[in-house]
């Protein structure tokens, strides 16, 4: 039986996989989301000799139903290979007193590259399967990482065009430059003058613009996302949490059976909700740690089932998770409501129209699973610090934001269970703040802080940042966030 996609705000908007991947987003403004799991044989003494890209096989095969095993394994072939640095694409890290898994060893040392290799692959799998003669244009907002690991993966793929907006104050200097120097004749990056919310709303208005999605059509495109809102992004990143386990397993770190838990630094909600995903198939997670910066709207969230985005919007040194609209707790939201997507549907427009929502008559089991807490600047530093002078091991800032939370989780319960820290990024990504927190060393460029960082660490510059000072910066456009619609219409020659 093919797994049905509905949308979280229609009950009569549903598709398969590879629509839903093909869309991105319902024509609603909902998300497509199953309403079912698939059955999913997790065998682990079994599984603990798989590559990472067998496993990747056995999740997508079931998620993914309406495409053939041919079709899984040349877009998996083609996603997971050298690409990474490292033969087991996601390693795990054993520190003291944590595992990190780390997600960083793709082309632009981000955990976006774990999904964002695949995802083009998918999509034009999907575009042949149905027939589709239009270009897609994949339309994205990015609060530093999604864009670049959006544009490596689907620069100068035929029938595609892509077009980034960023926060032009709002990512690191590495972040910006990795986006202004992409190359491709298909990759378009602008920068606006506004934070991540601003730019993700904009975006998510004109995939729900009929009267435009008209215009696209007379030409021959129509919209895709690569953002965690489409669910070709989303079931990839189930993988990773799975062979996690996998390895802890292989490695006699834990039983067969034995429960795990996982912190997750979270911004948009896709990355902690894969791990929920995988709970669903049966992975014996413990507690999900949800673990945010100073935008802590997820904690209050968690705390007092009220989502309130009226607050002040914080710029800090983990930029990806500087948002305080998290579009992938709508997928939670309609789980948590039965899969209504009536009463779903009623919260979001209240968020729309007064700012925030209010949680009641739910299901409490799910919400159980997890845990909430933040970390704020002076703690994130002296996290980065600390597991530095325990494990001779740098985390990035949005790594250490989950790591500090789980210390306070820790401290708080009591709870022992052995822990995974989702690893986002490279400290190689935010050398200056990396830096500054293990020496207290100010004032670097992010150009000089690249090379202590190398000094302090003993690991490799990886050749997404080697050279980067000096590459051509290929994109200049900045507009005003009302202006979005207009630059994409100018690209697409609209």
């Amino acid at each position: 039986m093919t797994l049905v996609y509905q949308s979280t705000r229609d009950a009569n908007n549903t598709v398969t996989a590879s629509q839903a991947i093909l869309q991105g987003l319902a024509t609603d403004g909902g998300l497509f989301t199953p309403i079912s799991y698939p059955q999913v044989e997790l065998d682990f003494t079994k599984l603990k000799d798989a590559s990472y890209q067998e496993v990747a096989k056995l999740i997508l095969s079931a998620f993914l139903d309406d495409f053939t095993d041919q079709e899984l394994d040349d877009c998996i072939n083609n996603a997971y290979d050298s690409k990474f640095d490292t033969l087991e694409i996601a390693p795990l890290v054993k520190l003291n007193g944590q595992y990190n898994l780390e997600l960083f060893h793709g082309s632009t040392i981000a955990f976006k590259d774990m999904a964002l290799s695949i995802l083009p692959h998918l999509m034009t799998t999907a575009a042949k399967k149905h027939g589709l003669k239009n270009k897609i244009v994949i339309l994205t907002a990015t609060s530093g990482d999604t864009g670049k690991a959006a544009m490596a993966g689907f620069a100068d793929v035929p029938g595609t065009e892509i077009i980034v907006f960023y926060p032009k104050d709002g990512v690191s200097k590495v972040q910006e430059l990795q986006m202004t120097t992409q190359t491709g004749d298909n990759t378009h990056v602008v920068a606006i003058e506004g934070n991540f919310d601003d730019a993700q709303t904009n975006v998510k208005r004109m995939f729900n613009d009929a009267a435009l999605r008209e215009r696209l059509a007379a030409h021959k495109l129509q919209f895709s996302s690569a953002n965690s809102m489409n669910i070709g992004r989303l079931v990839p990143q189930i993988v990773y949490y799975v062979y996690a386990y996998v390895q802890l397993v292989k490695t006699g770190q834990i039983q067969a059976g034995e429960a795990v838990n996982f912190a997750v630094p979270t911004g948009n909600f896709g990355n902690i909700l894969a791990a929920y995903y995988a709970k669903q198939i049966g992975l014996p997670v413990g507690k999900l740690i949800c673990a945010s910066n100073e935008n802590n709207v997820l904690t209050d969230f968690f705390k007092t089932h009220v989502y309130d985005k009226m607050r002040s919007f914080k710029v800090t040194s983990s930029p990806s998770m500087d948002i305080l609209v998290s579009s992938n707790l709508e997928r939670l939201i309609f789980h948590l409501l039965g899969n209504s997507a009536e009463k779903t549907a009623d919260l979001m427009k209240s968020l729309n129209q007064h700012g925030q929502y209010e949680l009641t008559d739910f299901d409490p089991a799910i919400l159980e699973l997890f845990a909430a807490e933040y970390a704020t600047e002076v703690e994130t530093a002296a996290e980065i610090k600390r597991v530095y002078e325990a494990s001779d091991y740098i985390e990035d800032p949005h790594t250490a934001v989950a790591s500090a939370v789980y210390q306070k989780y820790r401290t708080a319960t009591g709870d022992e269970t052995k822990t995974v820290i989702a690893s986002t990024a490279s400290p190689y990504k935010f050398p200056v703040v990396a830096v500054e927190a293990v020496t207290g060393q100010t004032g670097l460029s992010d150009f000089e802080a690249l090379a202590k960082l190398h000094e302090l660490s003993g690991v490799a510059v990886p050749p997404a940042v080697d050279g980067l000072e000096n590459a051509q910066v290929r994109h200049k456009t900045t507009v005003a966030a009302d202006q979005m619609q207009a630059a994409v219409e100018s690209y697409l020659g609209l």
